[in-house]
């Protein structure tokens, strides 16, 4: 597993007032999300950040299913996925 590149010039890492942005949410609703284990976010110390990633996965998963994506269900699967992962000895299935 390698390092994330970041695409043309697109960050790895949004800080919350970023992320805040590109979703059209005021900041501290997201922070209470990421609080409420909600949204997908990496803390470091006393600061959150938003991986890339995760938003483009929103982004693609909303356009695809043309309805509501729900973060907490995303964050939920991967927490029962890593679950399953370590229980199971880290076999996939």
């Amino acid at each position: 597993m390698g390092t994330p590149m970041p695409k043309s010039g697109q960050p790895v890492f949004y800080t919350v007032r970023e992320a805040a942005q590109i979703v059209r949410v005021d900041p501290s609703t997201l922070y209470r999300a990421i609080r409420e284990d909600a949204f997908p976010a990496v803390r470091v110390r006393y600061r959150y950040v938003i991986p890339a990633a995760a938003l483009d996965r929103l982004i693609t998963e909303a356009a695809e299913s043309g309805g509501c994506v729900d973060p907490a269900r995303i964050v939920a699967e991967r927490r029962t996925a890593r679950e399953v992962a370590r229980l199971s000895g880290g076999a996939a299935w």
